[in-house]
């Protein structure tokens, strides 16, 4: 009896970029295009976290 893929096992979830239901194949995703649309956002750094620049804030407590 051959073992299913791993993805085979997996819940079915709202795929993060058009909320349709993933698929084994592109998990998390529902397809290859929504997987590419995800890599291009991190490839143009669509998905960043604010950053305060913290070295101000020390130069006037001394």
């Amino acid at each position: 009896m051959a073992k299913s893929p791993k993805n085979a096992d997996r819940r079915m979830r709202p795929c993060p970029i058009c909320s349709k239901l993933s698929t084994p194949e592109h998990y998390p995703f529902c397809s290859d295009r929504c997987a590419k649309v995800d890599l291009n956002r991190w490839f143009s750094e669509g998905y960043t976290i604010p950053v305060v620049e913290t070295d101000d804030l020390e130069d006037r407590e001394d």
